[in-house]
């Protein structure tokens, strides 16, 4: 007797797709936000306090680097790969951490960051399974 191994996908697997774009989307914004921060000491504004302990150089390369991994998992998200998931996740949680230290120097863009973050876990964690190969 065989046995039927077809996952059910519903219309949720929509959020995944969304999810593996707003990848794509938040590894490109947080790619031009350490860029900016390593070529324009001047454009964010910073308060007394600082931006948590490091300079501008160590953000932008911290979000230049985190942006360039998060837009290859959303690449993989969107084909379908269990692992660009996984990563998907850690990157998305490790980006909120990055935006909430961020919020200091440009808060707008840090909140959109923080939303996109939010939503793109739970995308990946709820309904990540019907999209997989």
């Amino acid at each position: 007797m065989a046995v039927n191994s077809q996952k059910e996908v519903t219309g949720w697997v929509g959020w995944v797709y969304f999810a593996g774009a707003m990848m794509l989307l938040l590894g490109g914004l947080q790619a031009l936000a350490g860029l900016v921060a390593l070529f324009n000491d001047d454009f964010f504004v910073v308060t007394q306090r600082g931006l948590v302990a490091l300079n501008f150089t160590t953000w932008g390369w911290i979000h230049l680097i985190l942006g360039i991994v998060i837009f290859a998992a959303g690449i993989a998200v969107i084909a379908g790969n269990t692992w660009g998931r996984i990563i998907g996740v850690f990157l998305a949680v490790l980006s909120a951490i990055a935006n909430l230290g961020f919020i200091a120097a440009y808060p707008l863009w840090s909140i959109v960051g923080l939303v996109i973050d939010g939503l793109v876990i739970y995308a990946l964690t709820m309904h990540g399974a019907e999209a997989s190969d």
